[in-house]
């Protein structure tokens, strides 16, 4: 009788499970480098479990205290806003985001505001000098003497500190750049940042310590490292904002103390980072009306922004119009486009049109539609709309005007800043709202309105 062949060793991604019967360097599924190694031989049939007598019993859901988490401010209030209302004790945060949008200089500002608190902060900066440190705090106005400095990429070593300062609050910057002696591979490898970070976070949930990680990101905007990273941490941010603009959102995309839809929204200033508790006039223009501007509300996880969409039509003979867009999606600009084209008879095809936002604002969700549709045609028609009028509303391809997410929190925003009148899904059709333009005090500038 043949003895069948042994089936080859099979390898494994520890990131995404995804196999292949041969070592590759690069993953097929999640494109991670060193991920695939050769899978465990499967455990014996026989070989099993045996139970433990548990530390703590298990109790029924209803005798668990449902009492909130207490939290410590961080002292400033955006943050805090969109951590769920401060930091709690023994929590896990991840900041991620792009090199020079601002991470250090926040969690820096975080960092002296909690250590003006009483708070013993520990700063561990694995990127940068103490000095180069000592500089921005010192522009910044961070510094103060409950605040310790440390620059050091061991994870041994870090845990020294932790014990020698006895800190209330642990920062690290970045948890990319640490390297245990437990885990093979350099410093940001998968391996080492999931030693890395599964031993910080341990030592958080042991002491009650809070610890802040700084996370880089890959060219597509994901946070560098295994995906485990995210799973481990109990909340997950993401600091955002355009280079040539000042402004600089944060964003939570996981919490487990809090809203996961919250928005702070800071300012970049000469001497350090601002709070912007009410940007409202950040994304509107100064000035009178002019033709092919609309105001329209976004919404940033829980906060109401008026932002203003501004539209610029030139004639061309150009055998394809430029279509260029900046802060709105550009699908969706095309879509207006061909429905203000088809539905209410305003020519676009044989113009250059271009639609942005006012204060580097990203608007990319439906609700402008309705406004840039507006604005597209003032442009073309040259006529502007009073700045006492706003625009919330998604357009189907039928030309319909469609209810868009909390659509009463946006009318109350708007009542609040001074709108008189919204238009939105109320007004059932495209060319019904924009008829409906005609009253809501126009400003003409060249040609009647009954081209509209």
């Amino acid at each position: 009788m043949v003895s069948k062949r042994p089936a080859p060793p099979a390898y494994v991604c520890s990131e995404c499970g995804w196999t292949s019967p041969k070592w590759v360097g690069r993953c097929g599924e999640c494109q991670q480098w060193n991920t695939v190694s050769e899978a465990a031989a499967p455990a014996d049939a026989s070989r099993r479990v045996a139970p433990m007598i548990p530390t703590a019993s298990a109790r029924p859901i209803t005798s668990i205290s449902t009492a909130e988490t207490p939290r410590r401010a961080s002292g400033v209030g955006e943050f805090d806003r969109v951590l769920g209302g401060g930091i709690v004790p023994g929590a896990a945060i991840l900041l991620s985001g792009e090199p020079g949008v601002g991470k250090s200089t926040l969690l820096l500002e975080v960092a002296a505001q909690s250590a003006r608190e009483g708070r013993r902060v520990l700063y561990v900066s694995a990127e940068e000098s103490p000095g180069q440190v000592r500089l921005r705090a010192e522009r910044t106005r961070a510094l103060h003497d409950e605040l310790f400095l440390a620059s050091e990429t061991d994870l041994a070593r870090i845990l020294g500190h932790i014990d020698a300062v006895q800190p209330a609050l642990v920062i690290i910057d970045s948890v990319q750049t640490i390297s245990s002696s437990l885990s093979d591979g350099a410093a940001g490898m998968p391996g080492q940042v999931r030693e890395v970070a599964s031993t910080l976070i341990r030592v958080a949930k042991e002491r009650d310590l809070p610890v802040i990680l700084v996370g880089h990101v890959t060219k597509d905007g994901q946070v560098a490292g295994p995906r485990l990273l995210e799973h481990l941490v109990d909340v997950v941010c993401h600091f955002e904002g355009d280079r040539q603009t000042s402004l600089r959102f944060i964003r939570a995309l996981k919490n487990r103390f809090g809203a996961a839809d919250e928005v702070g929204c800071f300012e970049m200033a000469g001497d350090g980072i601002v709070e912007v508790p009410d940007p409202s006039a950040l994304f509107l223009s100064q000035g009178s009306p002019e033709p092919g501007t609309c105001i329209s509300i976004a919404l940033e996880g829980r906060r109401a922004l008026p932002v203003e969409v501004q539209a610029l039509t030139v004639p061309t003979s150009a055998n394809n119009p430029r279509r260029v867009v900046h802060g709105v999606d550009p699908s969706r600009v095309a879509m207006v486009l061909a429905v203000l084209e088809r539905r209410a008879g305003i020519k676009t095809s044989e113009l250059d049109v271009y639609v942005s936002t006012v204060g580097g604002v990203k608007f990319t969700e439906p609700a402008a539609d309705l406004a840039i549709a507006i604005a597209v045609a003032g442009s073309v028609r040259n006529h502007a709309i009073a700045r006492n009028v706003a625009a919330v509303g998604e357009l189907s391809l039928a030309g319909d005007v469609r209810p868009v997410t909390q659509g009463a929190q946006r009318r109350a925003e708007a009542a609040r800043l001074g709108y008189t009148r919204v238009v939105d899904d109320r007004s059932g059709k495209l060319t019904s709202a924009l008829n409906d333009m005609r009253s809501l005090h126009l400003v003409p500038q060249h040609t009647g309105f009954a081209d509209f």
